[in-house]
């Protein structure tokens, strides 16, 4: 850490040209002696990240910046916030501490929180930054999280652990196992120090790897923000064995979309299916993600268009999580009369279990992106090619 960094002709400096190009800076003179300039870029660069991102950090004066990677893996406050609403109790340890976002907001429910991070760098960030947030109940230690719990006593309502994927791993599948660190082969030291744990995950890796990896899963959220998926969240409880609830929930403005179920409903629902209706709902990203392809029918009540297409229609407007057009005209998939009524125009293009894609439809009809038509390319329940010409309802 950089402690002339914090020099107040320096911060009044960042502050100033936080909108400025960094290159630029670069080549400009350097009017202050005991700091180099790559070093005051370097904190433009990550304090511009975090404007949206962290703005409590954005807004605080004197707060430490890390390298851009850090701010990137560090949770969104949105994010943070709502994952510190699922817990609850007096003592929780974070044991990979990171950029300290989720301590923070754990520290506004727990009485004691401890921040491990083996980076003294950024440990000693963490520490200075917390104490210009006015925060007084979290202990930051320059230690090995899994090191520190083998070296201690110590009980907590709550361990929270964020692992992160190693660099050398290879292949879009990826497993817990694979992370550093390796938290299935130390959950029983975890479960020694405490009933409840909190894993952060990755959106790549698979529900279903996680399951198998990870004994007493409780419950699994799927967390969207403005239907992006950035964290899938696993509760254990010690001693659990029964089904899994999965809890699916898109933040986007001012309204959260939310889709709950049993994993194990998933398997044996029977949705229904039709042919398109008046409506066409298609799900967001967290459930997409959770996979509720059938529970989802079954529950709103509503029809599949095919079983791998996962759209849905009704009859009926509804209130669904995600977005419901409102269907216009249905096409077969027939070249000169998609032409006639899509080419040389605007419109959005999405496909689902059709065998091209959006790139190759737009060239193939001249088809401009956006305006106010959504177009839906896709297969129905006889197993036809279709096209569906909507607009938002």
């Amino acid at each position: 850490m950089n402690r002339p960094i914090l020099n107040t002709k320096i911060q009044e400096f960042i502050n100033k040209n936080i909108d400025s190009n960094v290159a630029s800076l670069l080549l400009k003179k350097n009017d202050f002696e005991k700091i180099d300039l790559k070093d005051i870029a370097e904190q433009i660069e990550a304090k511009k990240r975090c404007k949206a991102k962290l703005p409590t950090w954005y807004n605080t004066p004197n707060i430490y910046y890390p390298n851009k990677l850090n701010i990137e893996q560090t949770s969104s406050e949105i994010t943070a916030e709502y994952k510190s609403k699922l817990i609850n109790g007096s003592f929780i340890i974070d044991l990979t501490g990171g950029f300290g976002v989720d301590c923070y907001y754990f520290s506004k429910l727990f009485d004691d929180v401890t921040h491990c991070e083996i980076d003294k760098n950024l440990s000693d960030i963490v520490s200075h930054n917390f104490m210009q947030l006015g925060v007084d109940n979290i202990k930051t230690i320059n230690t090995d999280g899994i090191e520190y719990l083998k070296n201690t006593t110590k009980n907590y309502d709550w361990i929270y652990i964020d692992p992160s994927r190693r660099h050398d791993s290879k292949g879009k599948v990826f497993y817990l196992n694979d992370c550093l660190p390796n938290v299935p082969k130390h959950l029983d030291l975890l479960f020694e120090h405490t009933n409840n744990v909190l894993i952060k995950a990755s959106p790549m890796l698979d529900i279903s790897i996680g399951i198998s990896e990870l004994k007493h899963t409780k419950e699994i959220h799927i967390v969207a923000v403005n239907n992006d998926v950035k964290e899938l969240l696993f509760i254990l409880n010690k001693g659990f064995a029964d089904d899994i609830k999965i809890n699916t929930v898109n933040i986007k403005g001012g309204t959260t979309e939310t889709f709950n179920f049993l994993y194990a409903s998933e398997k044996s629902a029977k949705p229904s299916y039709s042919l398109p209706q008046n409506y066409l709902c298609e799900p967001n990203a967290a459930i997409l993600k959770a996979g509720a392809f059938k529970i989802i029918a079954k529950n709103l009540k509503i029809d599949k268009l095919h079983a791998h297409s996962h759209l849905y229609t009704s009859n009926s407007l509804i209130d669904f999580p995600g977005r419901v057009f409102k269907i216009i005209e249905q096409l077969p998939y027939n070249k000169k009369l998609i032409k006639r009524v899509l080419g040389n125009t605007k419109a959005n293009i999405s496909t689902r279990n059709f065998p091209e894609s959006v790139s190759s439809l737009r060239k193939k009809f001249n088809i401009k992106d956006g305006g106010h038509v959504y177009a839906f390319f896709t297969t129905n329940l006889e197993s036809e090619k279709t096209v569906l010409i909507c607009e938002k309802a």
